[in-house]
């Protein structure tokens, strides 16, 4: 398939998106689920707005997609600048 050669389908609904300001990842060695979720402040649960599960090798695709996507972003608008970043690191990692 050559580049542009892809429709792609939308309905309303989806169209409109979701907003989310937190992603949870998790993978096994067959998939990476990515749940995003959207925290409100001074409220201590999050809900869970829409799941991706996909193979590792989407998962590698999206990341180098995202990068790329990033840095043309902060070439045309400057720095995206990280607030309070706090990583989780998984049981017996640290």
């Amino acid at each position: 398939m050559k580049q542009g050669d892809l429709q792609v389908e939308m309905d309303d609904a989806v169209a409109e998106g979701v907003y989310a300001n937190l992603a949870v990842m998790s993978h096994s060695s067959s998939e990476f689920v990515i749940d995003f979720l959207r925290l409100m402040p001074g409220v201590p649960k999050a809900k869970v707005k829409s799941r991706i599960v996909m193979t590792p090798e989407h998962a590698k695709r999206l990341l180098i997609a995202m990068q790329d996507n990033v840095r043309k972003y902060e070439s045309q608008f400057g720095d995206i600048l990280l607030h309070d970043i706090r990583m989780v690191a998984p049981k017996g990692e640290a």
